[in-house]
């Protein structure tokens, strides 16, 4: 061919080139957490055939497509082709897409929960006793075609698509997933949470839990009652009724808090329930606070509502300031969805699906933990933050003294950095925990 760009020539070739240098980085860090080891000492799924991959091979790799930004099967081809990060991780070969797929197709209901119960509770075990906030959440994730449990149930953005409607635990302390279960498109926030709860709370083992905060999906008194059995305290959002809102109109002393920012309460006995429970209400008033969260209650639309039932002794404002950093979850949410792909890695098979979905749970905590033990920064980068900041960095294979060397093309400015990680992952320790 002849070139028509004439500024510089171009040729083939044989060193083995990677856009992903900084991995090395990551390897040693992986390395350190132990989490290999563990995986090695399970009983994954193995192969059909003497000649299959190693699973523990196939879960790292997998993992490795996650974050290097992988939102399907089909993008995991970029690691199974790249030469110089198989050296890096010790790959003598990566499984190809239907490796993948046939992997996470060999768990059934019982594998999905004692592989992954057993890894969250392993990970958990290694941080230090402390007092954790609990965050309850759900999303939707939409799906397109014919999956097990695809079904149509409540999807704000895409109303009468198919989806699954999977639970979340976070630990908003540490930022990381305690738990999470897939479920089925159609299927409520709250249906099945006071066993979900029940496991979460095996998972995080010596952790208590200080608070659990959920959504107005979890506003259920058979799930109060459950929080009040274990003695957890909790704030819960309102699902708003009639009563309630005539029980808001009837307040009579509201508190200021804040220029437009008021706060009341009031007691309230659904007709299922025990006993009446406390409920703290935050009104806002439009006109000097625009971006107010809440909703119209009245004719007057002059304030916005927000209303919390709970069990702490705290005045209505602090009650309000400490659900508000419930957001955080969203945060963490959207990143799984759009850094992590977790909407991405579907099959037919429902429990194949979990366990990708789960997968992925461990590959998220494995990311902040190296956010919080290594980085250290109080802004948390995201993951597509970090992929072009500290992994996408181009690197070849080399010799040194008959040794193969990782050729960093890193700048001159960039290096001291660049080592300053490595120094911080030598000295890593679980107890970084206890600093956060």
């Amino acid at each position: 061919m002849q070139a028509i760009t004439k500024n510089i020539e171009w040729q083939f070739s044989d060193k083995e080139v990677t856009a992903w240098g900084g991995m090395r980085m990551f390897k040693e860090f992986y390395d350190r957490t132990g989490i290999r080891e563990e995986l090695e000492r399970m009983a994954l799924p193995m192969p059909g055939s003497n000649a299959g991959f190693d699973p523990v091979v196939v879960m790292e790799s997998f993992w490795m497509s996650v974050w290097l930004g992988g939102s399907r099967f089909s993008h995991t081809a970029m690691v199974r082709f790249d030469e110089a990060l198989k050296k890096i991780f010790y790959w003598k070969r990566v499984p190809s897409v239907s490796t993948f797929t046939r992997f996470f197709k060999r768990f059934k209901r019982p594998d999905v929960d004692r592989i992954f119960n057993h890894l969250n509770t392993w990970f958990f075990e290694q941080v230090p006793v402390r007092t954790i906030t609990l965050d309850l959440d759900s999303t939707v994730l939409t799906r397109f075609g014919e999956q097990e449990g695809s079904l149509v149930g409540y999807n704000p953005k895409r109303p009468g698509r198919p989806s699954h409607h999977p639970l979340m635990a976070f630990v908003a302390d540490l930022r990381m997933v305690a738990h999470s279960w897939l479920r089925s498109g159609n299927t409520g926030s709250s249906n099945g949470v006071k066993h979900f709860l029940a496991e979460t709370m095996t998972i995080l083992g010596h952790h208590r839990i200080g608070l659990l905060r959920a959504d107005a999906g979890f506003f259920d008194g058979d799930f109060l009652e459950d929080l009040e059995t274990k003695r957890l305290e909790y704030i819960i959002a309102v699902r708003m009724n009639p009563i309630i809102k005539m029980k808001i109109q009837a307040i009579r002393t509201w508190t200021k808090v804040d220029g437009g920012i008021e706060c009341g309460e009031f007691e309230y006995q659904a007709g299922p329930w025990s006993k009446a429970r406390r409920i703290a209400v935050v009104r806002q008033l439009v006109e000097e606070r625009p971006q107010a969260c809440g909703k119209f209650l009245f004719d007057m639309h002059d304030y916005r509502y927000q209303a919390w039932v709970t069990n702490l002794r705290l005045p209505a404002p602090e009650v309000w300031r400490l659900y508000r950093q419930r957001a955080d979850s969203e945060n963490r949410i959207e990143e799984l969805k759009y850094d992590f792909g977790v909407n991405g890695f579907c099959l037919h098979n429902f429990y194949a699906t979990e366990a990708s979905f789960r997968s992925v749970m461990i590959a998220y905590n494995l990311i902040s933990l190296f956010r919080q033990a290594v980085l250290g920064v109080k802004l948390q980068h995201r993951l597509s933050t970090l992929r072009f900041k500290c992994f996408a960095i181009g690197s070849w294979i080399g010799k040194k003294y008959r040794r193969s060397v990782l050729k960093v093309g890193l700048n001159v400015k960039r290096r001291p950095w660049f080592e300053g990680l490595f120094s911080k992952i030598e000295e890593f320790s679980w107890n970084f925990a206890a600093r956060t």
